[in-house]
């Protein structure tokens, strides 16, 4: 029997215009290294963190894209995402994992803490840098 990471709920941020039943797949292009294609796909157990990832991917496609939160369900086992555990986070206080397999999309939330102007502001930076900087930390 597999360890249970997290009983959830568990949530997913994205520009992506989904449905109820649809499924979030890895394959896609990093938001923050179009150059890496992810193996994997993201999710949280904390609704802001999903609200972050949501408006930074607004951000950076610029024009009309819109953040959205995705209430998530995974398909398969899971593990911790190693971007932040024990990496910059001892442990894994942000309640942050990936998976190979899908996620379903079970609903969908409008209410997370929206970033200030200055705090996008300063994301844009940081990840101006991060795409300057081709020994970028993303771990695929």
């Amino acid at each position: 029997m597999a360890e249970v990471l997290d009983e959830g709920p568990f949530f997913h941020g994205t520009i992506a215009n989904l449905c109820v039943d649809d499924f979030l797949t890895a394959g896609y292009r990093s938001n923050y290294r179009p150059d890496v294609v992810m193996n994997h796909i993201y999710f949280t157990a904390i609704v802001d963190g999903a609200g972050l990832a949501a408006e930074i991917a607004a951000e950076l496609a610029g024009g009309d894209a819109a953040p959205h939160v995705y209430v998530v369900e995974p398909t398969e086992t899971f593990e911790n995402d190693p971007n932040v555990t024990d990496k910059k986070f001892p442990g894994n206080p942000t309640r942050s994992y990936r998976s190979s397999a899908p996620l379903k999309i079970i609903g969908e939330i409008t209410h997370w803490t929206r970033l200030t102007p200055e705090a996008l502001r300063l994301w844009r930076e940081r990840l101006t840098a991060l795409r300057s900087d081709e020994r970028g930390d993303i771990i695929n």
